[in-house]
């Protein structure tokens, strides 16, 4: 059974807001009213406005949210003591700090609505969560449209794709030429000096070699490749309970790649209701168990709802899978475990597994050790796996390993 939520894990949560800029960041994006609040709510459980109006969220907020990976202690047959995370019946929670924004309309990379704003909250974005009104009943503007005179929701996701790509292109061609120039003063490649400009956007030198492959350097199609490979878009295909959505959903997935049917309102009933000793449910789970006897006919009534209409026929909420897919399969981040003696899988104080950290795929043992701490970059040797086999330093990290650092003193 998932344990209630403590006051710990609050203390933990603010910590890591406050303090940890290096936690990844996932930003939740969409136009108005399309239940971007209501998503973040139901990740995060933090206490966020949601109404059923445009523009409801003026300034962003912030909340953290946990992807979620089985933890090596159950196949290791030992207690662990999560420091940076927390492991729940042997379910690692690893946090990713979400970031709810204002809604976005067509012309907001020129300043329309609250667009200038909008872009620059999503500039430090790993990825992004598209939260698409997918039953059609939220237009362009995020006006509420009658049943029978829906909205196309697909027209959504190419204003905001447009309006990304729009905001990109305007900061890539007023930098471009002159970049240009610069490099053939300098002699270095324009690929580099791009990168340090555009840093603050999260963007790194490889995303820019990327696109350059496959697009001429300050066009808008550049662009266009800069944000898929530099922040990658999943759809949260939500309102699913919604009648008109099933219909919208078979055509969207069509013509997109990342659909994830989503019911935040439902995700966020469960989540209350588990928080209230109701119900046993684990974020993600295709079920919940009653164990509460205090449900009136309206709460057994939703639950029933919801257990029919959503987790029975989607396999879950959707909620807590399309961050963990946006994560683990789209941005392609594993999960890695360093410890400080591999014998007993304990840090320096005895702490068994201590800390999970989110690292790409690919990430070599050197480069791992100074994302842990620089010291032990400078100061590398090698690491032992869980076999105490030597790894060297080019050993590419596999998901779930746990690993000892070998550096000097």
């Amino acid at each position: 059974m998932w344990r209630p939520r403590e006051k710990n894990d609050a203390v933990r949560d603010i910590y890591i807001l406050r303090e940890d800029n290096k936690t990844m960041l996932v930003g939740l994006v969409g136009v108005p009213n399309c239940g971007k609040s209501t998503m973040l709510k139901a990740l995060t459980l933090a206490d966020v406005q949601i109404a059923n109006y445009p523009f409801t969220t003026i300034e962003p907020n912030q909340a953290m949210g946990y992807v979620i990976r089985d933890c090596p202690c159950r196949k290791l047959g030992v207690h662990c003591h999560p420091q940076n995370s927390k492991c729940v019946n042997g379910k690692r929670w690893i946090p990713v700090r979400l970031l709810d924004v204002a809604g976005l309309v067509p012309g907001a990379h020129e300043g329309r609505g609250l667009g200038n704003q909008f872009l620059d909250d999503l500039r430090q974005a790993s990825g992004l969560i598209h939260v698409l009104d997918c039953s059609g009943l939220t237009d362009a503007e995020g006006k509420p449209r009658t049943p029978g005179s829906e909205w196309d929701p697909e027209q959504n996701i190419r204003v905001l794709e447009d309006e990304v790509d729009e905001w990109l292109f305007g900061i890539i061609r007023k930098n471009s030429e002159k970049l240009e120039n610069l490099a053939r003063v300098k002699k270095m490649p324009v690929e580099r000096l791009l990168a340090e400009k555009l840093s603050g956007l999260g963007i790194t030198e490889d995303d820019i070699k990327n696109a350059m492959k496959q697009a001429e350097l300050g066009t808008r199609e550049f662009a266009t490749i800069l944000r898929k490979e530099s922040k990658p878009i999943i759809i949260a295909a939500n309102k699913i309970d919604l009648p008109s959505s099933g219909k919208n959903l078979e055509r969207i997935r069509k013509n997109h790649e990342d659909v994830i049917p989503c019911s935040a309102e439902s995700e966020l009933a469960l989540r209350e209701a588990e928080e209230h000793k109701l119900i046993e449910y684990t974020p993600g789970d295709s079920d919940f168990r009653i164990i509460s006897s205090s449900l009136n006919e309206k709460q057994k009534g939703a639950l029933n709802f919801i257990k029919k209409n959503i987790l029975e026929k989607y396999g879950s909420t959707g909620v807590q899978d399309v961050l963990d897919r946006l994560v683990f399969d789209v941005l392609g981040y594993i999960v890695v475990y360093p410890v400080a003696n591999i014998s007993h899988l304990c840090d320096t104080k005895g702490q068994i597994l201590p800390d999970a950290h989110l690292v790409k795929k690919g990430t070599t043992l050197r480069e791992f050790a100074g994302k842990v701490h620089t010291d032990m970059a400078d100061k590398f040797i090698g690491g032992l796996d869980l076999k105490k086999k030597k790894v060297g330093a080019d050993y590419q990290l596999q998901d779930g390993d746990a690993i000892e650092i070998l550096f000097t003193r």
